[in-house]
């Protein structure tokens, strides 16, 4: 691949919603990754709930079907980061996919918190574009917090378990 096909394969990716492109073969590894794509977006709407009024009895009829008055909007309340112990060691997404905590689901999950885990050993399964991929552990130690739920989409980058490594 030259320089000018490379310039073309960037240009032809930032057109797209691809956030990852990986190219394989025997002369090379090439890995694209749009900024984008290393710090996924989140949006959290903390709204108060609207409020009712009360019903009120009409004479000689039904009673008046409540109405329902809107809460003035406010200022989102600044969400505190939460508190992990900066020891831990974060097992990460290294894909866009489905996290499967099981290789079936009649079967048990790879790991559960509490559980030893070697660098190297498999703790999880992401399905991405109907590939199954085994995740190894790159670290060892006990497995603190699982984060995601079994079958739940995940994001590039996204934590998954945190890991308390051993000494």
């Amino acid at each position: 691949m030259n320089f000018n096909e490379l310039r073309e394969l960037v240009a032809a990716l930032n057109q797209t919603d691809i956030a990852e492109l990986t190219l394989k073969t025997a002369e090379f590894d090439l890995t694209l990754r749009k900024p984008s794509a290393l710090q996924p977006d989140v949006v959290v709407s903390s709204a108060p709930a609207p409020q009712m009024m009360p019903a009120a009895p009409v004479a000689g009829g039904a009673p008046v079907v409540p109405a329902v008055i809107p809460a003035p909007a406010a200022e989102p309340a600044p969400m505190a980061a939460p508190v992990v112990d900066p020891s831990l060691v974060e097992i990460t997404s290294p894909m866009v996919g489905t996290f499967y905590r099981s290789p079936a689901p009649d079967e048990s999950a790879f790991v559960e918190v509490g559980d030893r885990i070697q660098s190297g050993q498999t703790v999880c399964i992401i399905e991405a574009m109907k590939l199954m991929n085994e995740l190894e552990a790159e670290v060892s130690g006990e497995i603190v917090d699982i984060l995601v739920e079994n079958a739940e989409p995940i994001e590039f980058g996204q934590p998954l378990m945190r890991v308390r490594p051993s000494k």
